[in-house]
């Protein structure tokens, strides 16, 4: 069939990618299962087996962003090249980039399709029919932040790298061409994320040289440490296989004054005696008492009594959408969190120390103090609990 010169979005999304439109067979193109690359320089069971130990706490995160029950299944680890995995993309995919920028840098970043994109902003902000909007990628960039900080964390805690830092994800929605997917071959790892009764898929992603080093990091293959079958406890690279009974050979060594054996191994090192049992004891630690104020500390504290500090009384509270803040006018009731009759907050510095009940004096409002708050409460009150 003749063309008019123009190219189809189908064609301007191949160019993009670098694919050959040819390829495309009457202007589409066929999305078919993607065969995993071959040839990948990282530990797959590696990286699988540490971001598999993560999803219990970026399930805990997104259920308390989001505020539904959520689970993570996964991942499941292949490498890939950008041809292979944009055949399974959706034709529009919202891309958040949250590369490392130290302790492993390189190319990291998630896929969601577009439904799953929106089905977390949703969740999020509380509306139905959402667009993807700046908005609503903040919403997503945020939720990627707090998932990039729980396997930092993590990954710090396995590894032993404290310099590893990512820089602030940033979110787009654009069509899978337009996807900045690492060059060559890289690691995919996929997640089914279950939003209450709404099961949704995602994509994580490393760039070759940061999943070759993190997999290192971990002690997989990749490393050279991790190539060293048969090591052991002293530190040997190679395992040494003796018979009992089988005495060591000549080998310019001299450990005189030194005695060593080996059970089992009919091993036996003359000079050296048996080491005595080391005495192990529990730590005793003193108990915590609440130390006594002195004439000193007294008169230390008597330093302040004069210093004012500012105290409130709070009728209530209630959180509302930023649509439903700008939307306010007079005559607007806003409902709050508190019962009529129930007692009001009194804080000093913003930090609860009482309740009470608002009374009228002359013509001013006032308040009677009728509970002290405890100093658990208070401190629960403060977050430290």
């Amino acid at each position: 069939m003749m063309s008019d010169g123009a190219l189809s979005q189908d064609e301007i999304d191949a160019l993009l990618a670098g694919v050959d439109s040819s390829s495309l067979s009457g202007g589409a193109a066929t999305a078919t299962a993607a065969p995993p690359a071959s040839g990948a320089s990282f530990d797959r069971d590696a990286l699988e087996k540490f971001f598999s130990s993560t999803t219990g706490a970026l399930s805990s995160n997104l259920s308390a962003l989001t505020g539904a029950s959520v689970s993570m299944v996964g991942p499941e680890v292949d490498a890939q090249t950008r041809d292979n995995f944009l055949s399974v993309l959706p034709s529009m995919a919202t891309v958040v980039t949250a590369n490392y920028t130290s302790g492993f840098p390189g190319e990291h970043l998630f896929i969601f399709p577009e439904e799953s994109a929106k089905a977390i902003a949703s969740l999020m902000t509380k509306e139905d029919d959402i667009q993807l909007d700046d908005m609503a990628m903040s919403v997503i960039g945020e939720v990627v932040s707090q998932m990039v900080g729980t396997q930092i964390t993590s990954l710090t805690d396995k590894t032993g790298n404290k310099s590893i830092a990512a820089s602030s994800p940033t979110a787009a929605n654009v069509p899978k061409a337009a996807a900045a997917l690492p060059a060559g071959e890289f690691a995919v790892m996929a997640y089914q994320v279950n939003l209450g009764e709404t099961s949704i898929q995602m994509w994580e992603i490393l760039g070759a040289s940061v999943a070759a080093d993190i997999s290192a990091g971990l002690g997989g293959s990749s490393s050279p440490m991790g190539q060293m079958n048969g090591m052991n406890g002293m530190g040997m690279g190679q395992s040494m296989n003796m018979n009992p009974g089988m005495q060591m050979p000549n080998m310019g060594m001299n450990m005189g004054g030194m005695g060593m054996q080996m059970p089992g191994m009919g091993m036996q090192m003359p000079g050296m005696g048996a080491m005595p049992p080391t005495n192990v004891q529990p730590v005793q630690f003193p108990n915590l008492m609440q130390p006594k104020l002195g004439a000193h500390e007294a008169g230390n504290i008597g330093l302040i009594m004069d210093v004012s500090m500012e105290m409130t009384v709070e009728l209530g509270r209630t959180r509302k959408l930023i649509k439903e803040i700008l939307g306010m006018g007079e005559g607007t009731i806003i409902e709050l969190d508190k019962l009529a009759g129930e007692p009001v907050d009194i804080l000093v510095n913003h930090k609860l120390i009482a309740k009470g009940e608002v009374v009228v004096i002359d013509e001013n409002f006032g308040v009677r103090v009728t509970e002290i708050v405890s100093p658990m409460e208070r401190i629960n009150d403060m977050g430290y609990n």
